[in-house]
């Protein structure tokens, strides 16, 4: 752990002000929810995914898709690639791009046609479609579905998926 030289006084209800740069170098939003944790004498706080506690379902579904319909997909939270199947598996916790944050943060489902995604040194040739996870009326991921060929029932299956994540995480 290290130190940020940053002290803070504790007001009289108990709240304390993460400043700003911390906030964005760690990518934590106005309105986030942030985890806290106890370790001997200190306070630890970690910027709380609900997304990323769910990794195991994701890579679930991801496998079910692939196994069942033979589409390749990739789910992310906001910051990593969570989970995915029939691509190669390296890319799990890879950062996604700016251009797929704007993607989750304008909630628009998007197709590209003979297009490319790169992530890290990876890059991915063929048809695409993002489809924004929305839940508790926050963007909290994105579901790629990803082929080669002409894309046929990867849209309905990429919107099952986003559902199924939404109503998990509503609860």
């Amino acid at each position: 752990m290290k130190s940020t030289g940053v002290v803070r006084r504790i007001d009289e209800l108990g709240r304390i002000v993460i400043p700003k740069e911390i906030r964005r170098n760690l990518s934590i939003r106005d309105g986030e929810n942030v985890e806290i944790f106890t370790d001997n004498e200190s306070i630890i706080l970690k910027k709380y995914c609900r997304m990323t506690n769910n990794s195991d379902l994701a890579l679930s579904l991801c496998e079910l898709v692939y196994n069942t319909f033979n589409y390749k997909i990739i789910i992310t939270d906001r910051q990593n690639i969570i989970a995915s199947a029939g691509i190669n598996s390296v890319l799990t916790n890879s950062l996604i791009t700016e251009k797929h944050l704007n993607i989750i943060e304008n909630r628009e489902i998007i197709t590209k046609l003979n297009n490319s995604l790169t992530i890290g040194e990876y890059t991915l040739n063929g048809n695409f479609i993002y489809i924004p996870i929305i839940s508790l009326n926050d963007s909290i991921g994105l579901i790629i579905m990803y082929s080669e060929k002409e894309l046929k029932d990867e849209l309905i299956i990429g919107k099952f998926i986003a559902s199924i994540f939404s109503r998990k995480l509503d609860i």
